[in-house]
């Protein structure tokens, strides 16, 4: 199915493309800087953006390769509103879960409302009672909307914005093997998605984050200036962000023969002193992180020497915790540098990271300043009360799946699938009856595509030193057609003869009829992006050839006059999407 966008060709003369010469200077990241200065989008203010025509064409292709997708997974779209009753997101529990970034607001009456981030709870109250049995199942429902995010730090341009547009979807399912089938056809939609839009993307194991559920995969656009940190093995396919990400890490024996003995260790205040003093490497070593948990409560969390405990995973364990003051150290007797889990103060939840499990023998603070322990034997000289998941995998740890080193990148969310069980069905009532009158919550699947993050995904893969370089499948327009002497025999001729003929076979062409020289000609396209540039220069038309330049190669042919149309409609037709 062609994603093309019905509309007459264009002179760039009449076109709204206002670009820049310099680079703005609040532009960060390549997709935020061409984007501006390419004429494609403009600021109204923090984290809010106008789309202008040539990055419209660009996001309605988009959205068309959305929906083919969908629709051929068997989704069916419809509109809801923007605008959502806060007593929903109380009945979920999520008004008071979600945080500072949902836009709240309230009417002329001070009835609460939301702008919507994301819509389970509008979904999941829209099927109560309209789907009611089993044999009305499975439904899969998605729209194309705005949303919003009230962010504390709007960057990146469209990376990270408080009115985005989003593809989101919802699936109801009667069974878990339902809601399995679903999910797959949805995981291999987006990976669909990703490829006719020209993404690179990486699917990754994932947080569910605010959204919920326990099974999520995200699809990261690869991306130096990606904001997600990500691990995967090129051996066996594992991806995985680092909020998910687990490892068997390489944990070694500390230094001694698993005897409790207690060292002098003088000016050891943290792990790389400690290891240089014993003469061992970090992960022979173990931290000790103190924190007051959720509930108030001291916990000791303990991690190999050479990892970092994971906020995200972290949170998951304790709550909403906070690592203790150097006060709350003093109150609950611990001295910062030397602390560890023998002696411990008795009120003092142990919780240990679960890759210690594979040494037998620790070295760690003795809770005296100027000491540490080593020959530290779990079980026996301390009793954990927890192991958990708690630490960030690093490049070079061990693959999970087949202990293959993982590589490190980062990437740029531009899609999720969550599986979200019952998270919203129960809280909200929502049941049907099974096959044996029983009511049940549904299994929910939750299914998110970044449509405006998409568009800045692909500028920051695909770009060089001279501006953007669209893929045919997403370019506003597919051909540029440059004539250099606009208005003049035969180069006008030529010119409208070429028009013609390109609307005539469906290439969607804009012709740069501007008065300007043939440099910024050349500059402005390059920077716009357009995939391929058929040049009408003098020379080349008293041979009867146009010059034809294809974007994303830099190679440079002479094509005849009468065989360009269609030599570029074939190379068009076959990068559409």
């Amino acid at each position: 199915m062609s994603n093309k966008v019905k509309t007459a060709n264009v002179r760039m003369s009449a076109m709204y493309a206002p670009t820049l010469k310099e680079d703005p200077a609040e532009a960060e990241l390549a997709s935020h800087r061409l984007l501006l200065r390419a004429g494609f989008i403009r600021k109204q203010a923090a984290g809010l953006y106008s789309y202008l025509p040539l990055a419209w064409r660009s996001l309605r292709k988009i959205e068309a390769i959305v929906r083919d997708e969908m629709d051929a997974a068997g989704a069916q779209e419809l509109l809801m509103p923007i605008l959502t009753d806060a007593e929903l997101w109380r009945e979920s529990g999520r008004w008071n879960a979600y945080g500072p970034e949902l836009m709240r607001l309230h009417d002329r009456h001070e009835r609460d409302f939301v702008l919507g981030p994301t819509h389970e709870e509008t979904v999941t109250d829209l099927i109560t009672n309209e789907l009611k049995s089993y044999k009305q199942l499975p439904v899969n429902l998605y729209q194309i909307q705005d949303k919003f995010r009230d962010e504390m730090r709007p960057r990146f341009g469209l990376m990270r914005g408080r009115e985005f547009i989003m593809k989101d979807g919802y699936s109801f399912n009667a069974t878990q093997e339902s809601l399995q089938e679903t999910y797959d056809a949805m995981k291999a939609a987006y990976a669909n998605i990703c490829e006719r839009c020209g993404v690179k993307a990486l699917p990754v194991v994932a947080d569910s984050g605010q959204i919920g559920g326990d099974t999520s995969v995200e699809f990261m656009a690869l991306a130096d200036a990606g904001e997600a940190a990500l691990v995967y093995c090129d051996d066996c396919g594992f991806a995985a962000d680092e909020e998910a990400a687990t490892t068997n890490v390489a944990v070694l024996d500390g230094p001694g023969n698993a005897e409790l003995t207690k060292i002098e260790t003088p000016h050891c205040g943290t792990i790389a002193e400690l290891a240089a003093f014993l003469k061992a490497p970090e992960n022979a070593t173990v931290k000790s992180l103190c924190l007051i948990d959720g509930e108030g409560k001291p916990v000791l969390a303990l991690v190999p020497g050479d990892h970092e405990l994971n906020d995200c995973k972290a949170e998951h364990v304790f709550g909403e915790y906070h690592l203790m003051s150097d006060e709350e150290l003093e109150e609950n007797h611990l001295h910062k540098g030397f602390i560890g889990p023998v002696n411990l103060p008795e009120d003092i939840r142990i919780v240990c990271d679960e890759s210690l499990k594979h040494a037998t023998s620790w070295g760690c603070g003795a809770n005296e300043v100027g000491y540490h322990y080593v020959g530290i034997v779990p079980g026996r000289d301390f009793t954990p009360d927890a192991w958990a998941d708690l630490i960030t995998v690093h490049e070079g740890d061990p693959c999970p799946h087949c202990g293959h080193a993982l590589t490190g990148a980062r990437g740029i969310e531009v899609s999720q699938v969550f599986q979200l069980g019952t998270k919203y069905s129960e809280a909200m009532g929502a049941t049907f009856a099974d096959e044996n009158g029983e009511e049940k919550p549904f299994l929910m699947g939750c299914y998110g595509v970044g449509v405006s993050r998409t568009l800045a995904a692909v500028v920051e893969q695909h770009n060089d030193e001279h501006g953007i370089i669209w893929p045919v499948s997403i370019a506003p327009y597919e051909v540029s057609l440059i004539p250099l002497d606009p208005g003049k025999e035969p180069c006008q001729e030529v010119c409208d003869k070429l028009f013609a003929e390109l609307l005539d076979a469906g290439v969607e062409t804009v012709v740069d009829d501007r008065s300007e020289r043939p440099g910024v000609k050349f500059a402005d396209n390059d920077l716009m992006g357009f995939p391929y540039q058929i040049i009408l220069g003098k020379r080349g038309l008293k041979n009867g050839t146009v010059e034809l330049k294809d974007r994303a190669t830099g190679e440079r042919e002479d094509v005849a006059i009468d065989e360009v149309v269609a030599k570029v409609a074939a190379l068009v037709e076959a990068q559409r999407a």
